[in-house]
């Protein structure tokens, strides 16, 4: 059942829309130019066993990613989510740690996602890096990343400000 649900929200929310633009987001207050880079990434995801009854009614997969362009680095993390009884409705958080290089600077930083479908609408797509996450050179780090799937291939533009 819970392969089902992880099947289901994958299709759902990850493969059946082009593209989608998150809500509205905080301003940034940097002195640092907000920058912006666009690339493709390589996404693999490994459904996990249901966990203990008590965890809930959701669905878990491991995630594995590899970004190339601007942002050349590699990713893991972890997505959970949850099918509504009403076909086409249903939500997905995730959180996962990426590392390499932006912009020739290295170090790593966190993306947090949040995205819900009502009735086969995308209603809400986030994509936010976690605020103080960034290491390295990437310490400072604030931003949000837009995903794109067209054809079954899978684009990012990611607008970024680094604090000085």
């Amino acid at each position: 059942m819970r392969l089902r649900i992880v099947t289901i929200i994958i299709g759902l929310v990850l493969f059946s829309h082009g593209a989608f633009a998150g809500s509205e987001r905080p301003e940034t207050h940097s002195m640092e130019a907000t920058m912006q880079v666009r690339g493709d990434f390589d996404v693999r995801t490994i459904p996990q066993a249901p966990d203990d009854p008590s965890a809930g009614p959701f669905g878990r997969l491991f995630l594995d990613k590899t970004f190339h362009g601007e942002l050349e680095a590699s990713s893991q993390g972890q997505m959970m989510a949850f099918q509504c009884a009403q076909e086409g409705s249903a939500s997905y958080v995730a959180l996962e740690q990426v590392t390499g290089t932006l912009g020739g600077k290295s170090g790593s930083f966190v993306l947090q996602h949040d995205a819900m479908m009502q009735g086969g609408e995308t209603s809400r797509w986030n994509v936010l890096v976690v605020p103080h996450s960034g290491t390295g050179e990437l310490a400072g780090i604030t931003g949000e990343m837009k995903i794109i799937i067209e054809g079954g291939k899978h684009h990012y533009e990611f607008t970024y400000s680094l604090e000085p």
